[in-house]
């Protein structure tokens, strides 16, 4: 039962801003950019979606492994938070 309702959040969370960010993320790595490269152009553009949502766009759009996708989540949220903390000051 937890799993349908984990599937349900990612469809309904799914747009048209996640779906440009697929699609730049799939351009990234098309064009040879690193992994890492392509999940931060795509995490700049939907931050504020769900978790989920985010690292199924990871795995779709930078071609990453389910536990790889997480980790890369982990890692741009807290970059792009240092960043944010930088530009504030």
């Amino acid at each position: 039962m937890t799993k349908s309702k984990k599937q349900a959040d990612v469809t309904e969370a799914k747009d048209e801003l996640i779906e440009r960010a697929i699609a730049e993320g799939k351009a990234l790595i098309g064009d040879g950019k690193t992994k890492i490269d392509a999940a931060m152009t795509m995490f700049r553009l939907i931050d504020d979606k769900p978790q989920a949502a985010v690292v199924r766009a990871f795995i779709e759009g930078a071609s990453l492994t389910e536990k790889g996708a997480l980790t890369y989540w982990y890692n741009c949220r807290r970059k792009l938070a240092k960043e944010r903390r930088a530009n504030q000051s």
